[in-house]
């Protein structure tokens, strides 16, 4: 795809290089993740060099991961929803930019959108009250000739066929568990989502990354590991939908019209 390039670094990082700006999302770059372990190869630092600007989704651990983003430095640009602002500078990260629903950031030749998410905005998850809380979002990223929805976490809502048509739309399929909580796509919801949004190539994200240790040695985890992305495609394909599903391994550019496998 002319203008754009993409690469799939694991659970909802991706590395997109578009209008001579390279752009995170929700970096995870480090072995350990709060209690997750990483159950694919370490990444290599040359696959988060020289990012211009974060996106962060939301405020949970596995999406918005300190650690990760102190490898990139303190002073890279970050788009965090609304609310989240202070509490990321009291983090030392200084270059700090929040974005409610509807609201745009110019950056260059791109204009990112904070768009809709049905999904949890708290730090600890949706049964707790106390503690920093922002609304998630999506964002849709724009340069000239090309558009690319980045959906965070979120589940089908309301409105979401108002995003499309898009040029690529980065979904996710499955998580990091043996089971899903609310808020979120399985790889039946997520081809429901591609209907809605028609990307002309779908990339799926939030799979095969992170586990709790010693679950991913259980048949069910194994399985869960490499499924999700697949059984999407494969929907995708049964609704005939002319939607490329790019299916690519956590390390691996991502190659808008490779076949599943």
């Amino acid at each position: 795809m002319d203008g754009l390039a993409m690469r799939f670094l694991g659970h909802s990082t991706v590395r997109l290089e578009i209008a001579g700006r390279v752009v995170l999302t929700d970096p995870v770059l480090t072995r350990t993740v709060g209690g997750l372990v990483r159950v694919t190869p370490p990444l290599d630092p040359a696959a988060y060099a020289d990012v211009d600007l974060v996106l962060i989704s939301h405020l949970h651990g596995d999406h918005l991961h300190a650690p990760s983003l102190r490898l990139l430095g303190r002073d890279v640009p970050i788009v965090v929803p609304r609310g989240a602002g202070a509490w990321m500078r009291r983090r030392g990260f200084s270059a700090v930019a929040e974005l409610d629903i509807g609201e745009q950031l110019p950056f260059g030749d791109l204009r990112v959108t904070a768009v809709p998410a049905d999904h949890s905005g708290h730090r600890w998850g949706p049964r707790f009250t106390h503690g920093p809380q922002a609304r998630a979002n999506g964002h849709v990223v724009e340069a000239p000739g090309v558009r690319v929805y980045v959906a965070g976490d979120t589940d089908l809502y309301p409105g979401m066929a108002e995003l499309g048509p898009v040029d690529v739309a980065l979904l996710p399929v499955w998580g990091w568990g043996p089971n899903l909580g609310p808020g979120h796509l399985d790889p039946t919801r997520a081809a429901e989502a591609v209907a809605l949004v028609q990307p002309r190539v779908a990339v799926p994200v939030h799979w095969g990354t992170l586990a709790v240790p010693g679950l991913a040695r259980t048949p069910r985890m194994r399985r869960l590991l490499v499924a999700p992305p697949r059984t999407f495609a494969a929907e995708v394909a049964d609704r005939g939908l002319p939607t490329t599903v790019a299916l690519t391994e956590p390390g691996e550019p991502v190659q808008p019209h490779r076949s599943p496998r």
